[in-house]
């Protein structure tokens, strides 16, 4: 997607971009029309495509615990350690990466900088009352102190 938004900034029409991609082998897709969302499922799908259409890469970070076939426990997840630190900070849903060009040390370079959206239902309200939203705020916080993007969303990004 780097190279779309290269190809804007220089006015490259977008016939000669799709020539060039075709030429190096980029692959090419058409992405899906985004639906109304009614609920976190159909959020999340919505939050992902917006995500891929600027360049980004959000994936589904599943969290949680259980046995496995031999008996042994096993927990998965970012930041699921243990139940105790689970119960303080709960990683959100979509986790990911944006590219960022930087103008200053690093001209030229383009670094990514950690993304994390916890998705929520349209029209959701955030309550200090919830323990798991608190736990999911800590995260956000985290990932923000440390100069990542996070943050809660019912359809934006």
């Amino acid at each position: 997607m780097l190279l779309d938004n290269w190809a804007k900034r220089w006015n490259i029409p977008a016939a000669a971009l799709a020539d060039l991609k075709n030429t190096m082998g980029v692959p090419s897709y058409d992405l899906p029309a985004h639906k109304e969302a009614t609920n976190e499922t159909e959020t999340q799908k919505n939050i992902r495509l917006k995500a891929a259409e600027r360049g980004w890469r959000l994936w589904r970070n599943n969290v949680g615990a259980g046995y496995m076939s031999d008996r042994s426990f096993v927990r998965f997840g970012l930041c699921n350690d243990s139940k105790a630190l689970n119960d303080q900070i709960k990683s959100s849903d979509l986790i990911g990466i944006k590219p960022v060009i930087i103008t200053a040390a690093d001209i030229g370079k383009t670094l990514g900088v950690f993304l994390s959206r916890e998705v929520k239902v349209p029209n959701w309200k955030f309550s200090a009352k919830d323990a798991r939203s608190k736990a999911q705020l800590a995260w956000i916080q985290l990932i923000n102190s440390l100069g990542g993007d996070a943050a809660f969303t019912t359809g934006e990004l």
